[in-house]
């Protein structure tokens, strides 16, 4: 009985499985129809097919090329972020690079050598020995 009631529910199940493949879009084959009228359909059918299918890839490329095109706008307004976070480091490290300048000539009259000195601020080189 129970295998009798599985293989009914397994016919069932792949007949409606068949039964849904042929309802199925697209390309026929349409040179074995013998007469005129069901030819014209077919073709028809087929050129149906491919105008809508034609269709729904332009709209989803159109969506990719909008979506890439946003991207771009948002890449170029970060760019100009950061160019302007660049220009103003720029800034600030030229501002700061004369003040750092300006204690160097101190400290270079400290390590001058003794001849630059006047000579009653030389030391007795005589007196060393």
């Amino acid at each position: 009985m129970m295998v009798r009631m599985t293989m009914a529910l397994l016919t069932l199940w792949l007949s409606v499985g068949m039964a849904r493949a042929q309802d199925v879009p697209g390309i026929e084959i349409c040179t074995v129809e013998k007469t005129m009228e069901r030819r014209t359909s077919c073709l028809q059918s087929n050129v149906d097919f491919l105008m809508k299918t034609l269709s729904k890839l332009g709209r989803d490329q159109q969506l990719k090329l909008d979506a890439a095109n946003r991207q771009i706008e948002a890449l170029k307004a970060s760019l100009v972020g950061l160019q302007s976070t660049v220009d103003e480091l720029k800034a600030a490290q030229t501002k700061s690079a004369p003040a750092e300048a300006a204690p160097q000539p101190k400290d270079q009259a400290k390590d001058q050598p003794a001849k630059d000195l006047p000579a009653k601020d030389q030391p007795a080189k005589d007196a060393a020995k």
